[in-house]
């Protein structure tokens, strides 16, 4: 008979947690809010009174309600749960990703100062006064339109508005590392969909491990289907007594990916806050690797 490893209270309230480059504590689980819209509100809401304390965004008004994370931000502070206990991140869309209709910034004005801009967008939309995390949400086509948005969120940082920085929807692995080498403050994150199409970004995730960076996985379950219907890992999931989708975000914090999801069940939210309740053995993740290549 096996014998299932469940970790202690202690050491599943740390394995919530992983500790950037830059010190700052970062859930490995982060509630996403894309897509929600008039919703916005009361899910982060729900997902902060459920546990969640991790939450990404974005100045996009196109595809996120940033002010809706600040009221829901704000609602959860009157139930006790501080900015402090909360990992904040959001980002920095540009002109190509927003609505021409809709721009949180001046469009004629230069990329820099349209970062400097959605800054304070962010800023008064999410209720705060600093940020733990700033992406950007796509690099340029031209290579000097990123630096001067990156020279742009660095200034950001030295000035104590930003923890640490991040890019978002970054596939190629040479310009991930150019902006590595010419940045001053080095990427944190990189937030990335995690799917068979980019073969799971595997040489991209091992540079940033050598790196020192975190790499965020998004439309992790809905670009996997193929992958939670395994045999290997449904059998895994009926022996812990979970759902494939728990053991397969099990799984991926456990190789330090950390993840995001934007469920709007609260059975499902209080099911991925769940995790940290049991631990796969090293032979179980070896199976599961193998679906992966």
């Amino acid at each position: 008979m096996s014998t299932i490893e469940s970790p202690s209270a202690e050491g599943a309230e740390k394995a919530r947690h992983v500790i950037s480059a830059y010190g700052v504590a970062t859930p490995r689980l982060i509630y996403g809010t894309a897509w929600k819209k008039e919703r916005t509100a009361a899910l982060v809401e729900l997902a902060l009174r459920s546990g969640f304390r991790g939450v990404d965004t974005a100045c996009q008004p196109k595809h996120y309600n940033e002010a809706g994370v600040g009221e829901g931000l704000a609602a959860a502070s009157g139930d006790g749960v501080a900015r402090s206990e909360i990992y904040l991140q959001t980002k920095f869309t540009p002109f190509g990703g927003q609505d021409p209709n809709n721009i949180p910034y001046d469009p004629k004005a230069g990329v820099g100062e349209q970062v400097l801009q959605s800054f304070q967008v962010s800023l008064a939309n999410l209720r705060t006064d600093y940020l733990d995390c700033l992406l950007l949400h796509s690099p340029y086509p031209d290579d000097g339109d990123t630096l001067a948005a990156w020279r742009a969120m660095e200034s950001l940082y030295e000035r104590g508005g930003v923890r640490q920085l991040g890019v978002s929807n970054c596939y190629d692995l040479p310009r991930l590392q150019a902006l590595h080498r010419q940045a001053a403050i080095k990427p944190a994150v990189i937030q990335n969909r995690f799917h068979a199409k980019t073969h799971y970004d595997r040489d991209m995730r091992a540079f940033c491990r050598e790196a020192g960076i975190f790499y965020q996985s998004f439309w992790t379950l809905t670009a996997n289907p193929e992958v939670l219907a395994q045999p290997g890992l449904v059998d895994i999931a009926a022996k812990y007594g979970r759902s494939p989708a728990q053991v397969f975000f099990r799984y991926l914090t456990q190789l330090d990916i950390l993840c995001l999801t934007g469920t709007s069940s609260k059975d499902h939210m209080e099911q991925d806050l769940a995790i940290f309740d049991f631990r796969l053995n090293p032979g179980e993740c070896e199976a599961l690797d193998a679906l992966l290549r």
